[in-house]
């Protein structure tokens, strides 16, 4: 993975964690609220594993393990 491809996914991450919360909050005016938190779920749990996934990934890298190439 080189840095652009992680920023490209950090970027990613960060945009599907801001679209969660507008689904959330534009459903619940046309739906009850635990049905508008089923709709919004499945994005936010996306930005959460992608988030992870960059987190431990950073980490190898600064630990030397696993770089990200330039």
């Amino acid at each position: 993975m080189d840095q652009q491809r992680f920023v490209r996914l950090a970027l990613l991450a960060v945009g599907l964690a801001v679209a969660s919360f507008v689904v959330l909050g534009t459903s619940r005016l046309l739906v009850p609220y635990r049905t508008a938190q089923l709709l919004a779920a499945p994005i936010g749990l996306t930005a959460f594993a992608l988030l992870s996934y960059l987190f431990v990934r950073a980490t190898l890298s600064a630990v030397g393990l696993r770089t990200i190439e330039e």
